[in-house]
């Protein structure tokens, strides 16, 4: 299988429009490309998608198995022309001292030659020693060429090509110069989410233009088929990268709020949950006015606060959800999924404060904050309230971002008094225990209301955590109960 990662120096380097504007220009040549985002991310792989034209899937240490992760790279690219693995922050970075869990590690795993993406801005001499140190660092990981990105003009690319040939081994494969058509809106997550963009598509293919007119794609080619041969000898049920083909024949009608509001969702999560029985129906928010038959619900994470005004203004959908919840239909859901499930969100910005009512069923109050209230893996535990079947010992590995939290006393204003949570309130379930991380209030996490559960963790379906199995058997086990019950009482 070819394959390339394309990594970076640093965070902020460009290697995510690289690595977009990379898959377009593949695909323009009549090439099937499979994407990989290393880490948690929703953002940066649905750009990816919308790219290839397939969905693009996460490799992670810390929610994965290393051997997962190879036979998920194995599964998803059996048959793609090439893969492309984009990684995170720098190609050195991770969690542990050893780098254990770093893009140089994953790039060591999969056996992918790198592509390191570098910002070359006010660098010309600088550069050698640079690149140097990076293939010194670490002999088993494989550079083997570089794209300059953000230069000056074309003296500045002479003059860097001219050093790197001169002190290096490296190829430079390419060299971008400060490009608008590189310029893509950050908001606090990273990149704005492609679902958001209205010119998604134009964008990428003015990547796609400027990776042509500026990157080697044969030479892109040629490292890429230098990538080693991977072997998964794995025996162990592949939930992660279970398919269509293999699922059940669906007996779960499970609502799935999406729109510009609520748009992470991981899709070999999405392939679990239909694999379990599930028949996905989406739902938006925003426009529908009324829910349809359901057996459950799946909200997740987003940016509500963006889009609170149209999310308040359907008071129909508002109260058919609420509705729905308080007669117990089972519900999941996650970060901005809790935070539309709460009475109302309250932001401070653009120098207005703006407060809008949401659904009511988790009773706080949600206050956006300027600074990250949660960033990062998280470790749970699960506790006796957990209400899905097949309770884990195990510590279940996710990760959460979030800028909101759960009002407090102090939020209230003058002779005013807001039912705040009280995680010491006997009244108030929650399914989890944080031992890493903040969840609700860096104590517990996983609000229980009725048949919700409701996290700002955002879970991963892994063969240690197959949490879309147990939320369909669960859904499974209500609706069945519920039929149960209509026999006992028809006259």
């Amino acid at each position: 299988m070819s394959r390339i990662f394309i990594s970076a120096a640093h965070k902020s380097s460009g290697k995510t429009t690289v690595s977009v504007g990379l898959c377009a220009a593949l695909k323009q040549r009549g090439l099937t490309i499979q994407s990989f985002k290393k880490g948690p991310d929703y953002i940066d792989p649905y750009w990816l998608a919308q790219a290839t034209g397939r969905n693009c899937y996460n490799l992670d240490f810390y929610t994965m198995e290393r051997e997962e992760i190879l036979a998920m790279l194995q599964h998803r690219s059996q048959d793609a022309d090439i893969s492309l693995i984009e990684g995170n922050k720098g190609l050195y970075d991770g969690l542990d001292l050893d780098g254990s869990n770093s893009n140089a590690a994953l790039a060591t795993l999969t056996k992918t030659p790198i592509i390191l993406v570098l910002n070359a801005r006010g660098m010309t001499r600088g550069i050698a020693p640079l690149i140097l140190g990076y293939q010194a660092f670490d002999k088993n990981v494989s550079i083997r060429g570089v794209i300059l990105n953000r230069l000056g003009g074309s003296r500045h690319e002479s003059k860097l090509r001219n050093v790197i040939e001169h002190y290096t081994d490296v190829n430079v494969v390419g060299a971008i110069h400060n490009d608008k058509r590189f310029d893509i809106e950050e908001r606090h997550l990273g990149l704005i989410p492609g679902h958001e963009d209205p010119l998604c598509a134009k964008k990428i293919d003015l990547l796609a233009q400027a990776i042509n007119e500026q990157v080697d794609i044969n030479a892109v080619l040629t490292i890429a088929n230098q990538a080693g041969e991977i072997t998964s000898s794995t025996t162990k049920s592949d939930t992660s990268t279970a398919t269509i083909n293999l699922h059940k024949e669906p007996d779960i009608k499970l609502g799935l709020i999406r729109c510009p509001a609520f748009g992470f969702y991981y899709p070999d999560d999405l392939q679990a949950l239909q694999s379990a029985g599930a028949e996905i129906i989406e739902i938006d928010p925003c426009k529908d006015t009324e829910l349809p038959v359901l057996d459950a619900m799946f909200i997740g994470g987003g940016f509500p606060e963006t889009h609170m005004q149209e999310l308040a203004a359907n008071k129909h959908m508002r109260t058919a959800i609420k509705d729905a919840i308080d007669k117990g239909l089972p519900c999941y859901a996650e970060c901005g999924g809790l935070m539309y499930l709460a009475r109302s969100i309250e932001w401070q910005h653009d120098g207005r404060l703006e407060k809008r009512d949401m659904v009511g069923c988790i009773d706080t109050d949600i206050i956006m904050e300027p600074r990250p209230q949660g960033r990062g893996y998280v470790q749970l535990k699960e506790t006796e309230n957990s209400l899905w079947p097949g309770k884990t010992e195990k510590i279940i590995s996710a990760h959460e971002f979030h800028y909101s939290r759960f009002s407090r006393p102090s939020d209230a204003p003058p002779n005013k008094t807001i039912n705040v949570i009280n995680t010491a309130d006997k009244n108030v379930a929650f399914a989890f225990k944080v031992k890493r991380g903040t969840g609700i209030d860096g104590k517990v996490d996983g609000y229980i209301y009725k048949n919700l559960l409701a996290t700002y963790s955002h879970q991963r379906n892994t063969w240690n955590n197959p949490w879309a199995q147990r939320f369909i058997n669960f859904a499974r086990q209500h609706k069945q109960q519920t039929i149960k019950q209509k026999l006992q009482i028809k006259p």
